[in-house]
């Protein structure tokens, strides 16, 4: 009975430490965060809902995406016109990040995360030492987009609640 005991305990303690990362800016331990990425074939993937999360299939027409403390981008889905800059503003009180599933980015784009971090690696890595990438509240990031076709991105402190986006440049 007393393994069963601290197995549960142990459990409590994981999940406590997992959700602290959600719930400070300052350091937290984001090891296994957001490493279960999407394995993507580098292709377009047109209009598929599989990622969608309950928020609808409609694309908005914007250049700003919000980042919450709800853990989301909002919009989840925008779609915008080939050269458009799109800016993610935080407007929540807990940092972010914006960082491209490297697997999905289309032939001839550019990588994008916010740090300014030239892979999907270099992100996770950098955010894992150093909160490298981090958009505190009040601040925002910029990526232009040139190739047309379909983007997803996540947060990675927060992909694992779901934090994920898409934008599907015309």
């Amino acid at each position: 009975m007393e393994t069963r005991r601290t197995f549960v305990r142990g459990l409590g303690l994981a999940a406590g430490v997992a959700l602290a990362g959600c719930s400070s800016s300052g350091e937290s331990d984001s090891s296994g965060a957001g490493d279960s990425s999407s394995g993507g074939d580098g292709s377009d993937g047109g209009d598929t809902e599989s990622s969608d999360g309950g928020s609808g299939s409609e694309w908005t027409e914007t250049s700003t995406v919000e980042m919450t403390d709800g853990l989301a981008y909002e919009p989840k889905k925008i779609q915008v016109e080939a050269g458009t800059t799109v800016t993610f503003e935080n407007v929540g009180s807990i940092g972010h990040t914006v960082t491209a599933y490297e697997g999905k980015i289309l032939d001839g784009a550019d990588y994008f995360a916010s740090g300014g971090f030239d892979s999907q690696q270099a992100a996770k890595d950098g955010y894992s030492n150093g909160q490298e990438g981090n958009i505190p509240k009040g601040e925002s990031y910029e990526v232009t987009l040139e190739t047309t076709g379909t983007y997803e991105y996540y947060c990675i402190p927060h992909e694992m609640n779901g934090m994920v986006g898409t934008i599907k440049v015309v």
